[in-house]
């Protein structure tokens, strides 16, 4: 960036020499961390990427962070508000009366939509080579690893963005050589001119969750299939292409009747489809994206994969986007701990810096922590995506799980981290020239959309159940707990922990009459999970300890009985040592986890894993 103005699209935004100093807003104490890079102000990120990342493949990309890191944290902070206070609206005719079906979208959100797509190839980068420079489609991790930067700027075009990327995986999966030949180009273009943005319209009033209900009906007229019927929540309604579940005439009833078409906006001549955009949808949040309902009143489309296996093919395009719906989340989180942690580091009350006093200490810590169980879910979770994407089957069957844990769990806590962050600003939160209103609005985005948490919860037990992944899951926990720096104590206490939830969800996976627990028993796996991944990263991070600590952090309060009347004799000022976000030495560790008072496993039988 470097230059003191910024003109986007005939908008003139004035950067952080222009407005308030932070200096001077210390000085009255309203911190406002405006002109800090997302990046670098988050330092377990990069120690992460070094666990993660080939080290050639990271030290090549280290500029693209740096440089996101830096817009987040100014440019795009300020366009996302712009766009969040001007959301699109829908011109259904021209001014002569004919047929438009034109969004206009803010400046602000084309901006914002040029640093996704084109500049940093958000959505390409999975499907070819030559994003970023480098000559190969790059790991999931790095486009998650980016999504998870960008999103603490911006929430709302993230839902598009990702829609693109699972649209062409899905057309590149189960789409003709024909279809992905017209149309893999636009999809992963980088110019502004030639891209094609993607979609899914699948929602219907009547149809929800309940996918098999779907009444969106295919006729095949003279050789063309044509769509009839309502989508009711329609996100990106005007995308040039949408991947749209409907029953074809006289198809069974159910999710087997179903069969995926692909939806152009516009037909090869030109003209546009015969589906209507009838309105836009008066948002909660994610004001900034166009989100709609839209009448199919005999579109053309194109069969996508196999005739009456279109819920299963959609379901690759389901699972990509709960995904990306929690690593969105995972970075919402990130930006309110970082936001939280500024602000107690530089504002004052009673005499003392807030970060000093022991009750905001806690508060802090309890946000810390579960953004960083979510962190560790999302990245490790990109990785077994590559795997799988590679032929490795124990990490298709972990996916499967996984997916939907991080999308119960991770969106869900976002809420409530969200939440605790605008307390941590006060009253400044609650107004919106600041983004913690915003953020808590967009927060909710993620625990409804591709699925509530009900749905996704019991998706989790229809893998267990239907997929096997349990055992799987269990045995890869067990192999990277031996892997861990975690000590004897604390590797055998959550071990057994590990075995008490595989057994509690296989009760629940085998008998019907449990489905109340669906939910306990979830939040129990995903807390494991993370806790396991933590310890595990602890291993890879030569001497830093810290993760460790974090790992028994989740033990100590989100795995093992707490007693509601009891006094917590936890030192608040040694748990406070990771407020500082620096590397830990064992020694320091150990430390702070004897002052937990983890209690000692039980004895276990020979042959148990310890």
């Amino acid at each position: 960036m470097g230059q003191n103005r910024l003109l986007v699209c005939g908008t003139q935004y004035q950067d952080r020499q222009e407005e308030t100093s932070v200096s001077e807003s210390i000085h009255r104490n309203i911190p406002d961390s405006r002109g800090h890079n997302a990046f670098t102000v988050d330092p377990e990120f990069a120690r992460l990427l070094s666990i993660y990342l080939e080290p050639e493949l990271r030290e090549h990309l280290a500029s693209a962070f740096h440089e996101l890191g830096d817009l987040v944290g100014d440019e795009l902070e300020s366009l996302a508000l712009e766009a969040d206070r001007h959301p699109p609206v829908l011109q259904l005719r021209t001014r002569h009366g004919a047929d438009l079906q034109h969004i206009d979208k803010h400046p602000a959100y084309r901006r914002l939509e040029h640093y996704a797509y084109s500049h940093f190839g958000l959505a390409a980068m999975s499907h070819r080579g030559g994003v970023l420079g480098w000559p190969k489609p790059l790991p999931p991790i790095v486009k998650y690893g980016l999504t998870y930067l960008f999103v603490q700027a911006e929430f709302g075009l993230c839902c598009p963005l990702s829609m693109t990327d699972s649209l062409t995986r899905t057309l590149r999966k189960f789409g003709s050589d024909e279809l992905i030949e017209r149309y893999l180009g636009h999809l992963t273009s980088q110019e502004e001119e030639q891209l094609f943005q993607g979609a899914m319209f699948m929602t219907e009033q009547d149809a929800g969750s309940d996918v098999g209900a779907i009444t969106t009906e295919a006729r095949l007229e003279e050789g063309v299939w044509r769509l009839y019927g309502d989508k009711w929540f329609c996100s990106n309604p005007d995308a040039a292409l949408a991947m749209v579940l409907a029953r074809p005439e006289g198809g069974e009833p159910g999710t087997r009747g179903l069969t995926l078409f692909l939806l152009p906006r516009r037909l090869p001549d030109g003209s546009l489809n015969r589906y209507r955009i009838q309105r836009l949808k008066d948002k909660l949040g994610t004001r900034s994206m166009a989100s709609g309902e839209i009448v199919m009143e005999g579109a053309e489309a194109y069969v996508v994969g196999e005739p009456g296996k279109g819920f299963k093919q959609m379901t690759d395009m389901i699972n990509m986007s709960r995904l990306s719906n929690g690593v969105r989340s995972a970075g919402l989180m990130r930006r309110v701990v970082n936001e939280a942690l500024f602000i107690a580091s530089h504002r004052e009350a009673f005499g003392r810096r807030l970060i000093d006093l022991p009750l905001m200490q806690r508060q802090l810590l309890k946000m810390l922590l579960t953004a960083e169980q979510g962190r560790s879910l999302v990245f490790h979770t990109a990785d077994c995506l590559r795997r799988a994407d590679g032929g490795d089957a124990e990490a298709a069957k972990l996916l499967r799980i996984l997916t939907p844990l991080i999308k119960f769990r991770t969106t869900r806590d976002a809420r409530k981290v969200a939440g605790d962050g605008m307390e941590v600003r006060g009253g400044c939160g609650y107004i919106e020239e600041w983004s913690d209103a915003r953020v808590l609005r967009d927060a909710h985005l993620g625990s409804i959309w591709e699925g509530t948490s009900n749905i996704v919860a019991l998706d989790v037990f229809r893998a267990i159940r239907r997929e096997g992944t349990l055992p799987v899951l269990v045995t890869y926990l067990r192999r990277l707990l031996g892997e861990s720096v975690l000590g004897e104590s604390e590797r055998a206490l959550l071990a057994d922990q590990l075995e008490k939830g595989a057994h509690a969800a296989e009760r629940v996976a085998a008998n019907p009459s449990n489905e109340a627990e669906v939910r306990r028993i979830a939040s129990a796996l995903y807390h494991l999970t993370s806790a396991v991944f933590l310890a595990w990263e602890a291993g890879q991070q030569g001497g830093d300890c810290r993760r460790q600590a974090l790992a028994a952090l989740v033990m100590r309060y989100r795995l093992l009985p707490q007693d509601p009347l009891a006094v917590d004799e936890a030192p608040t000022p040694r748990l406070a040592e990771l407020l500082a976000e620096a590397p830990m030495g064992r020694a320091a560790v150990a430390q702070l986890i004897e002052g937990l008072g983890l209690p000692q496993a039980a004895p276990r039988a020979e042959g148990e894993i310890a």
